[in-house]
């Protein structure tokens, strides 16, 4: 996505990244790619801390000043054990869910100012199609409660949650030129699952025998907000394809309580 996003040389592209130095691979990778890396900056960021992602948009709010596209894309599929985070939260519900809103809830009032109608703004969330096993239960949104611990289950719940958060962000926000978006970029094969337990060890093999390029993934997670059709408010997006979402996702009151 990176390396795409600076072949169109961009004014500024932040790159958040948890660890600074496989940031800094990220330029490598992009030198050597198109050689578009002027613009582009590597910033570091820890979802797994909500003061981080205060510290973060408070710098780019003094330092960047404008904001134009916002990819949320950070995810995190957990192991067979609860893990909390800094904030003593469950790691899924925050890195995929909590810290992503709360940095966009940061962010929007730069991204309404700088925006316009010819030039209209984009918000997008990495959403899943685990997100149609989702479900949301507000007495237990952290995930805290009950016996057997599902992580797929609890992937899915904070899927769901990025699909509602988009479309109700976008009802909201829906005459500031503006445009939400949720969706699943196909199964990737990628390094970011924990091996460290069967049930990660589990994961990265299926990811590996049937999941798609990153390249392709990119483009699937890239197409809907670049492509100047798709300006449809809070649409869910399969792999590119404009899809209905799991139907509670279409339930006004469940998303403005959430």
């Amino acid at each position: 996505m990176a390396r795409i996003l600076s072949g169109y040389n961009p004014k500024r592209l932040i790159l958040p990244a948890r660890n600074k130095e496989k940031g800094n691979r990220i330029l490598e990778f992009i030198k050597s790619s198109n050689g578009h890396v002027n613009n582009v900056e590597i910033w570091e960021i820890d979802f797994a801390d909500l003061q981080s992602v205060k510290n973060f948009a408070n710098k780019f709010i003094n330092e960047v000043r404008e904001l134009h596209m916002l990819f949320n894309n950070a995810g995190y599929v957990g192991g067979i054990e609860i893990i909390k985070t800094k904030d003593n939260l469950e790691s899924q519900f925050q890195i995929n869910h909590l810290a992503l809103f709360l940095l966009t809830l940061l962010l929007l009032n730069m991204i309404k100012k700088s925006v316009s109608a010819k030039l209209p703004g984009k918000i997008a969330f990495t959403s899943s199609s685990v997100h149609f096993s989702g479900e949301i239960d507000f007495d237990n949104l952290n995930l805290q409660k009950g016996g057997y611990w599902n992580p797929f289950q609890a992937y899915g719940n904070t899927k769901l949650m990025n699909v509602i958060i988009a479309k109700e962000l976008g009802r909201i926000i829906q005459n500031e030129n503006i445009t939400t978006y949720s969706l699943h970029p196909g199964v990737i094969k990628s390094n970011a699952s924990n091996s460290s337990d069967i049930f990660g060890y589990f994961v990265i093999t299926i990811i590996m025998l049937f999941g798609e390029t990153a390249e392709q993934g990119a483009i699937n997670t890239l197409y809907p907000v670049l492509s100047p059709e798709n300006t449809k408010m809070g649409k869910y997006y399969h792999e590119g394809i404009e899809k209905e979402p799991r139907e509670i996702a279409n339930d006004q009151e469940i998303a403005k309580k959430f």
